[in-house]
Order: structure tokens, then sequence, then C-alpha cells
């Protein structure tokens, strides 16, 4: 069975036919980047510009990097313009793509259930904490495969900052940082977490997470085992089709 996931994220909008028996995609994914200033409509556009590169007929699942409540309504919007609070998100992608069957879920917590359901946190118990590294630091937050949606951990208040201000890849690419200056960073952030919800399992997701060799070593004290998302950073196409066979 294959449906249309879309990742939406704060520097490109990717998407692809996705496998469902697999947790892979079916063809090679296709990206645009994400329009500044990140409006709905600027998005929506991009989002039918992607599905229409497939000729795409059937149902679509979308991510979007922020909270997602009632399955359409946009809480937060951090990375993207804040003109996308209160927007009926569902409705405004339904119309933008012809009225194909749409669903709409938190970016992380898409990556996290692919992760969970095909890749690093597949068969784990206990609490697993995906972490999404790009623009922002989104999460997911899991308890014995269960998912508490719409967590937003990337903007727990790190050394008084958000810490996905100070921790992110964009911030390490503003900051033309090391890799290993980095992961300090990200240490004192995974440090916190632990602190707070003491997880089994951190998976390290986003785009970081295909070249973990570069910066988990770096990474120590933390109690908790930290790997990268197997699914790497389609996580969230994955994920996002996932829930529109679910939820559609």
């Amino acid at each position: 069975m294959q449906i249309f996931g879309v990742d939406i994220g704060g520097s490109g909008i990717k998407g692809a036919p996705v496998d469902l028996d697999r947790g892979a995609l079916a063809q090679e994914r296709f990206k645009v980047l994400t329009p500044h200033p990140a409006t709905p409509d600027g998005v929506a556009d991009g989002v039918k510009e992607v599905v229409e590169k497939f000729g795409w007929s059937g149902p679509v699942g979308l991510t979007f990097p922020g909270v997602v409540t009632g399955g359409s309504t946009i809480r937060t919007a951090a990375n993207v313009d804040k003109s996308w609070i209160d927007t009926d998100a569902r409705a405004l992608f339904a119309d933008r793509l012809g009225g194909l069957p749409v669903t709409v879920v938190n970016d992380a917590d898409a990556a996290g259930v692919a992760e969970i359901a095909f890749g690093a946190g597949r068969d784990r118990k206990g609490t697993v904490i995906l972490l999404t590294f790009g623009t922002g630091i989104g999460s997911a937050v899991f308890v014995d495969g269960v998912l508490l949606p719409n967590t937003e951990l990337g903007h727990l208040e790190l050394h008084g900052h958000d810490a996905e201000k100070r921790a992110s890849s964009k911030a390490k690419e503003d900051g033309d940082l090391t890799w290993e200056h980095w992961a300090h960073r990200v240490q004192k952030y995974l440090a916190h977490v632990e602190m707070l919800f003491t997880p089994e399992l951190f998976i390290i997701g986003g785009g970081v997470s295909r070249k973990s060799e570069k910066f988990l070593h770096f990474i120590e004290g933390i109690k908790a085992d930290i790997v990268p998302a197997q699914l790497q950073n389609n996580a969230g196409i994955v994920g996002a089709a996932m829930h529109a066979a679910k939820d559609g």
C-alpha cells in the first residue's frame, strides 16, 4: 500500500510516495525550498508543487513544524510565518490539492512514529525520545511505544536561551561551529532533557542523522542510549504517510 507523505520544514518541503509495508520511500523524494516568509499560501504552493511532481491523486499526509491540535489547527509557528497560528491547515492543503484527502501532524511526532515502527525505536520499551535537529529542534516522546503528542521540547530554556537557538543544526551553521563545539551544546541539551524525563533511548533525527559519525562520539555523560535515526531525514515523510493511513 502506498500513500504520499510530505514533510514541511523551515528550510525545505520534501515528499514522495511511501510504501507502508516496508516503511520506506517508494520513489526518490522531491524537494523544494520553503518560501520566505513561510506564509500559509506560500507553503501550500510548495506542497502543491511537490505532490503534482508525482501526478499523485490519492491521500496525502503532511507534517508541520509546530503544534497541531484537532488534526488541523496550527497553534505554534516558531520557524515559519506567525500567520500560521490558528490556521485550519487541513482545509488549506485540501483546497490547494484539489480536494485530495489530507491529514496534518506535527513533524517530529511523524518522524518518531516512523522510527518506532520501522527504525531505531522498534521494539524498545520504556521512555524513548526522538529529537530532530534542523532549523529548530523537534521532539517526540513515547512510553512503551505510545506517543505523547506535541511536546515541543526544543523550546525548553537552556542557560537563558530557547534550547533550539543554541543547539539546532541551524545554530551550528549560523555560528560556524565545529562538530565538536556543536556536540557539546547538544550534550548540555540532552542532559537537561534526561534530567526531566529519564529516557532509556534518545534517537537523533533530522538531516544531521546522516552525519552521526561526525558528532555522536563527542557526546559524553548521558545515561540513555543515543542512536541516529535509521530512516534519517526521510522519517517525517514516512510518518506523515503512516498518519494519513491511520487517520485519513
